[in-house]
């Protein structure tokens, strides 16, 4: 039944739902942004909910986001002790070395004190392949788990 549903109706999902996805309101399309007090008061309560907004379109629930300056002043990175020793503290491979080793799509060889030479990456983000694990960040990524 999953294997039918995924097969079938995750596709016609998908398309049916595709113009509300790519159709921007005039304002975004624009380059307008609403402020967030502006787009709140326009949206329309919730019947019998007091206080409760009705779920709002895409693009104006992405124009109510704030966005600011990124700042980064007073944070160093090496303040803060980032890999422990990894599974085997005396193989020299910290947790950084682990991950990209258990995620290499080519395996590197792996020479005393984990110094890694070879293998290859495959980016999730953006499908690029890297063959420098120097080159390499390990980020924390999260995704939702699988439903039955």
């Amino acid at each position: 039944m999953i294997k039918n549903l995924m097969l079938r109706g995750l596709p016609a999902l998908t398309l049916a739902a595709l113009p509300l996805l790519t159709t921007a309101p005039a304002s975004h399309a624009a380059g307008m942004r609403p402020t967030a007090a502006a787009t709140v008061a326009s949206s329309p309560a919730v019947p019998g909910a007091p206080g409760v907004r009705a779920p709002l379109p895409l693009f104006e629930a992405i124009d109510l986001m704030p966005v600011a300056e990124e700042h980064r002043e007073g944070y160093k990175r090496d303040l803060y002790k980032h890999w422990n020793k990894g599974l085997i503290a005396s193989d020299g491979c910290d947790t950084r070395k682990e991950v990209i080793l258990s995620e290499a799509v080519v395996a590197p060889q792996v020479a005393a004190g984990c110094k890694l030479t070879g293998g290859s990456w495959r980016s999730a983000y953006d499908d690029v392949v890297v063959t420098d694990a120097a080159r390499l960040d390990v980020d924390h990524f999260l995704s939702a788990p699988p439903t039955a």
